[in-house]
C-alpha cells in the first residue's frame, strides 16, 4: 500500500474526526453486542478512498467476521459479487475473524461520479449484508489514518501510535503462480525492504516490530491450509526474506498472501497456487 498522499484539502480534518474513534482508542476497541463463538455473519466494510497520482480513485474494503472463533468462507459468485464488471473486483473468499482494515481496493475511473455507489454484496449463514463505497469527502484516507485505523487488525501489526508523513510501506516481491499436485506442498517466498522507518526503539518497545516483518494467510480457496511457519521474524536494515511451506487439504485454486509490515505501514503481495487432486489423497476439510 505504498504511494499513499496527504490529504491536500480541508477535508483532511473531517476525515480525522471520523477516524478518531479507532485511531485514538485502538488498545481497547470492541464492538457492541454479544461476543458469539461461531453461527454469526460477516459483514462487508467501507474503509475510505484516495485519489491516485494518475487522476483515478482507490476505494478501500475490510470486513468484520462476527465470529470469535469461526473463520468462513464464501466463493466468488452470488454471495460475494460487486456490481462492476464481473463482480470479482480482488475481494477475499476466506474470512479470518473480527475486524479486518483496508484488506483490498478496486480502483475506479477518473470521471466515477461523486455519489455513485460502488456495492459489494456478501451472504454469509443467511444473512445478506452490503458495502457501499462511493467519494464522500469525509471519508478521503491517507497513509496515516490508514496506519491509525490499521493497528486494530492484528494480522497488519501497525503498532506504531505514531506513524510519520516520511515513512514508506515495505515493497514486497515474491514467488511466481504455482502449480502442484497433492499431497505435495507448495513452498512459496517473499521478499521485502524497507526504507529503515520507523527506527528501533530502546528495549522491545512494548512488542512493538523491530524492523520488517512477513505474516502468511489465506486469501482465497475452498479449504483451510497450513503455514509452516505462518510469520517471520522481524529484520531490521537489510532486505527480509520469507520462505513457507503451505499443506493443502483439498484440490481447488487458492491465493495466498504475504503482508509486510514495517510496524506503522503495510503492503501485501498475492501468489496463487493451482492444486491437483492426487491419484491417493483423500479430500477432507
Amino acid at each position: 500500500m505504498g504511494g499513499l498522499h496527504p490529504h491536500r484539502s480541508g477535508a483532511g480534518l473531517s476525515t480525522v474526526l471520523l477516524f478518531l474513534g479507532a485511531a485514538g482508542l485502538h488498545a481497547q476497541f470492541t464492538f457492541p453486542g454479544a461476543r458469539y463463538n461461531r453461527g454469526q455473519d460477516v459483514s462487508p466494510t467501507f474503509d475510505g478512498w484516495e485519489h491516485n497520482p494518475d487522476g483515478t480513485f482507490r476505494l478501500y474494503f475490510g470486513y468484520y467476521n462476527r465470529n470469535a472463533e469461526e473463520e468462513i468462507d464464501v466463493p466468488i459468485g452470488a454471495e460475494n459479487t460487486f456490481d462492476l464488471g464481473t463482480g470479482d473486483q480482488g475481494q477475499p473468499t476466506h474470512f479470518y475473524t473480527g475486524r479486518r482494515w483496508f484488506v483490498f481496493s478496486v480502483v475506479v475511473a477518473k470521471d466515477w461520479p461523486p455519489d455513485k455507489r460502488l456495492v459489494w454484496t456478501l451472504t454469509s449463514k443467511g444473512r445478506t449484508d452490503v458495502s457501499k463505497g462511493w467519494l464522500q469527502p469525509e471519508w478521503e484516507v491517507d497513509k496515516l489514518l490508514i496506519s491509525k485505523n490499521a493497528i486494530s487488525d492484528p494480522f497488519l501489526r501497525t503498532s506504531n501510535s505514531n506513524p510519520t508523513p516520511d515513512n514508506q510501506a515495505p515493497a514486497v516481491t515474491g514467488s511466481p503462480a504455482q502449480t502442484i499436485t497433492l499431497p505435495a506442498t507448495a513452498t512459496l517466498t517473499a521478499t521485502a525492504t524497507d526504507d529503515g522507518l520507523p527506527k528501533p526503539g530502546p528495549g522491545d518497545r512494548g512488542g512493538r516490530i523491530q524492523g520488517v516483518q512477513i505474516r502468511w494467510i489465506l486469501y482465497r480457496g475452498p479449504a483451510r491450509v497450513e503455514f509452516d511457519p505462518d510469520v517471520s521474524p522481524a529484520v531490521y536494515g537489510k532486505p527480509l526474506t520469507s520462505e513457507t511451506k503451505v499443506t493443502f487439504r483439498a484440490p481447488g485454486s487458492y491465493r495466498i498472501r504475504a503482508i509486510a509490515t514495517d510496524g506503522a505501514m503495510f503492503s501485501t503481495f498475492d501468489v496463487d497456487v493451482k492444486v491437483n487432486q492426487g491419484t491417493s489423497t483423500a479430500n477432507t476439510r
